[in-house]
């Protein structure tokens, strides 16, 4: 008997920071109350601090859940582009086209990126939450720089090129392109830039 209330208060857990992630998203963490949180999903304020004992907790629990959830999406693309190459360079490359497809095939406009706009409002979190949100982008870079080695191991670089740099430049392509979509009305813009980089790469090891 006890599975089922535990199963619903997970339940419970997720509709919050399903609800606090569109708030945030659209109109900031700032803005975002505690008690329109509760009203949307409809439950008491003690319930909803039986889930997250402040708004702090909420957004360190936001945070995580969207960094892991991004990780899993990487791992998810760039393992199955791989399984389908054996050539490191043309692995990437497939899981550049499968994450740009993939972007293209949204149902609606992007809602945005978390890290994002937890940096533009850093100054409200603590610095657990800082922290937090610098080790996701960092995560990125080496998730991506190692691919990039992997790649200059059978094709060298062309030219000098700071992995560090060229592995950031996905993450900073993808939320720049997010808000350019978001700011013409035009999703197809994350997919074309996530191709661009795509060529740019494939420009960087095979040449032009």
């Amino acid at each position: 008997m006890a599975e089922a209330p535990r199963r619903r208060g997970g339940e419970t857990r997720e509709q919050i920071l399903d609800v606090a992630e569109r708030a945030v998203l659209e109109k900031g963490f700032a803005s975002t109350s505690i008690e329109e949180l509760i009203a949307a999903v409809g439950i008491t304020k003690s319930g909803f601090f039986y889930h997250f004992k402040d708004k702090g907790t909420l957004a360190e629990a936001l945070l995580q859940r969207y960094i892991d959830r991004e990780n899993r999406l990487f791992d998810d693309l760039f393992d199955r582009a791989d399984e389908l190459n054996e050539d490191p360079l043309h692995g990437f490359l497939v899981g550049l086209k499968m994450l740009a497809e993939m972007m293209n095939d949204l149902p609606g406009m992007h809602p945005g990126c978390l890290v994002a706009a937890y940096t533009y409002q850093d100054q409200l979190f603590n610095k657990q939450v800082r922290d937090m949100n610098a080790a996701g982008v960092l995560g990125w870079r080496r998730r991506f720089r190692q691919h990039l080695e992997r790649i200059s191991e059978s094709y060298p670089p062309r030219a000098d090129v700071d992995f560090d740099a060229l592995a950031d430049m996905l993450s900073a392509l993808v939320d720049g392109s997010i808000t350019l979509s978001r700011a013409t009305k035009d999703k197809a813009v994350i997919g074309k830039q996530i191709m661009l980089y795509r060529d740019y790469v494939r420009g960087v090891f095979l040449g032009a």
